[in-house]
């Protein structure tokens, strides 16, 4: 599964400043990682020079974590950054890049690998997403979501789930923010067919999937069992692209209790294609209107 669809997001405006907290984050530490490897200095001597070891220093780099002032200001120091026309920018970037995210208020249901992925949703201007297990988080209706927390929930309470559905239609307010990325998803059919909650609740699903797919920034494809085997066979991922130009796209695969982030040329590059294959195999967005009207019809 992808985009932690047993999650939920912000309403439009946090989303932009949390969003572009984890960015800066993001960018801020592979900007250090590039001052590190040009001075020929290892992870462990940038450790000790901050008190900290050498996976601190990785998962600064990875954006992973909140930097202090203090260290950035160390290892600028001992990268043999000096003149304060270089400091000046980075240290403003690390004190932008802690700036507390909208997510911080909902980690009580909200699982700390998943923070990163939900800020960067926030602050991309294109999410590509392929989906297997049920319909994509952005595009499901309160009745559904509810039906799938529900049934992926464990022993959760009926007040943690109905916090976790509403802050699911909170972050579904991104495709309708005034800076709204570009949604472009593939549904495998098996997401359609495999039912939650109740036959009222699955046809409200399909009737919103037709009608959401006509706006102008989502675009929504069915790859059909007819089909047969295709370039999605390694199951559920999401690619985003973000408006910075030194930020490559990252890749996004989502396991039971953790995730990975793929941002390596290479890696991206096998992802992109299958994209591409899939979006290619598919029957056009309107022919998907048509797919969903007769699975309407069925159901």
């Amino acid at each position: 599964m992808t985009a932690g669809e047993s999650w939920g997001a912000p309403g439009a405006g946090a989303v932009e400043a949390g969003g572009g907290s984890v960015v800066r984050r993001i960018l801020l530490g592979s900007q250090l990682r590039r001052l590190r490897e040009s001075r020929g200095i290892t992870r462990e001597q940038a450790g000790y020079s901050i008190r900290a070891s050498e996976s601190k220093i990785s998962r600064m780099e990875l954006g992973r974590v909140s930097f202090k002032a203090r260290d950035v200001e160390d290892l600028l120091t001992l990268y043999g950054v000096s003149a304060e026309a270089e400091r000046g920018p980075l240290l403003g970037l690390a004190k932008e890049a802690n700036v507390a995210g909208w997510w911080h208020s909902y980690s009580d249901v909200l699982p700390g690998w998943f923070q990163t992925y939900v800020g960067l949703e926030g602050a991309a201007t294109l999410l590509r997403v392929y989906e297997v297990q049920f319909v994509h988080g952005l595009l499901q209706t309160e009745a559904y979501a509810h039906a799938v927390v529900t049934r992926g929930g464990g022993e959760l309470t009926e007040a943690e789930i109905d916090r976790r559905v509403a802050l699911r239609l909170e972050r579904q307010k991104i495709l309708v923010s005034e800076r709204a990325p570009r949604l472009h998803c593939v549904l495998d059919e098996a997401a359609l067919r495999r039912p939650y909650g109740d036959r009222d609740v699955m046809r409200g699903q399909l009737e919103h999937l037709i009608e959401i797919s006509e706006r102008p920034n989502v675009t929504l494809q069915v790859m059909p069992f007819s089909f047969g085997g295709h370039s999605g066979e390694s199951g559920s991922f999401a690619m985003l692209r973000f408006p910075e130009s030194d930020l490559s796209d990252v890749v996004y695969l989502e396991q039971l209790t953790s995730a990975l982030y793929l941002d390596k040329g290479e890696e991206v590059a096998h992802y992109e294609k299958a994209m591409e294959r899939l979006v290619e195999d598919c029957p056009s967005p309107s022919e998907t209107r048509d797919l969903l009207r007769g699975l309407l019809q069925l159901s």
